[in-house]
């Protein structure tokens, strides 16, 4: 265990890779965030105007929310780009065969590079889990109040499952009073439709999760006949569905967290809900994108650690082509797990499974 530990202990060597692979790609971060926030700032300083958004309210309210989800989803490409760029450097500059010639081994070579893809990836997890959905809230808020984007949370039409078979249908909806001009829970056996609860103008209570309204009718079918049945007395009845679900499903699920996704999927899953593949999608990418820090690591060292004729534009030209197949594959593998043609958690981590096979290929080719 000792000599195990010794062996690993970081050196001179070491610590002048991960300074090379950190200093680099917190330099390619930070080049394309100013980049990136010119650009945006340019594209979007006519809303700001017209929002009449203060100037700290678009530093602190969309630009400090912002950056960390820019930076989280390209991170992967970030840290590529940052191997292969100073990896090549070093080939060409024959450190690398200096080090091999030193006796040291090409996979003792890759430690340092893992450690610093360890930190590279222990700092996205965060930022995934909690950091990034928290921003995300405060950057859709912003949007809403200053650019004009998504001025209600909610959908026109809200259709929820709420159990098998069961099924709730909101138009209108308006967050702040949390009324709805009308409201439908229909109740299906065999795919045909055997009652529905109608109403209009109904309050939601988010204390309660109750409904509350002036007057209510039930419709009732038998076949293709149809019975209509009166109530004028007012309504007050649970319904199964939090104020969470009623929001904008693309939103609801960026702005949760590690936690709370986690519980509102075990919830969906109860009720039955055919959107479950949507919410372990983003669930499941949250951990795999990180984790493809190790892999892309490998592929990086291991294609540019030779020399080639074409230099470090070969290099880099191959690294980012494999990068955006990468991203494009789990793009498409994310879709098809939402449209139901793959289950989720097979969808977002072939990806990493393929291209680590991949990086293994590479690194049995790498300079010995």
């Amino acid at each position: 265990m000792t000599t195990l530990l010794r062996h690993f202990r970081l050196q001179i060597i070491d610590r002048y890779i991960m300074r090379r692979f950190l200093g680099t790609y917190l330099f390619a971060i930070a080049l394309i965030i100013v980049i990136v926030v010119i650009f945006d700032a340019a594209e979007k300083i006519d809303d700001f105007l017209e929002g009449h958004a203060p100037f700290s309210e678009i530093i602190l309210g969309y630009y400090v929310n912002f950056i960390p989800y820019f930076v989280n989803q390209f991170s992967g490409l970030f840290t590529f780009i940052a191997v292969i760029f100073f990896t090549s450097k070093m080939a060409y500059n024959t450190e690398i065969i200096a080090i091999l010639s030193s006796g040291v081994s090409f996979r003792r070579m890759m430690w340092p590079y893992f450690v610093s893809s360890l930190l590279i990836t222990l700092l996205s997890l965060s930022l995934n889990l909690f950091l990034i959905p928290e921003a995300n809230a405060r950057r859709l808020a912003f949007e809403a109040k200053y650019m004009g984007k998504h001025k209600s949370n909610y959908e026109a039409h809200i259709y929820r499952q709420l159990e098998p078979g069961t099924f709730v249908y909101i138009r209108g909806f308006q967050g702040q009073s949390k009324m709805a001009e009308f409201l439908a829970i229909e109740s299906y056996e065999g795919g045909s439709i055997v009652s529905s609860l109608e109403t209009q103008n109904a309050r939601f209570d988010t204390l309660t999760g109750r409904w509350r309204a002036p007057k209510y009718m039930i419709r009732r079918y038998e076949g293709e006949h149809e019975m209509l049945t009166k109530y004028m007395t007012p309504l007050d009845t649970l319904v199964n569905l939090s104020a969470d679900e009623l929001g904008r499903t693309q939103d609801l699920v960026q702005t949760m967290n590690s936690v709370k996704l986690s519980r509102f999927i075990r919830q969906q899953q109860k009720k039955g809900s055919d959107m479950v593949p949507l919410f372990q999608v983003e669930a499941y990418s949250r951990w795999a994108y990180p984790i493809s820090t190790f892999v892309l690591t490998l592929i990086g060292v291991s294609l540019s650690s030779r020399k080639v004729r074409g230099g470090t534009g070969l290099h880099i030209g191959v690294g980012i082509a494999l990068c955006f197949t990468y991203i494009v594959l789990m793009r498409f593998t994310g879709e098809f797990a939402k449209g139901g043609l793959m289950p989720p958690v097979v969808a977002i981590w072939l990806p990493n499974i393929i291209y680590a096979a991949v990086g293994v290929y590479l690194y049995q080719k790498a300079p010995k």
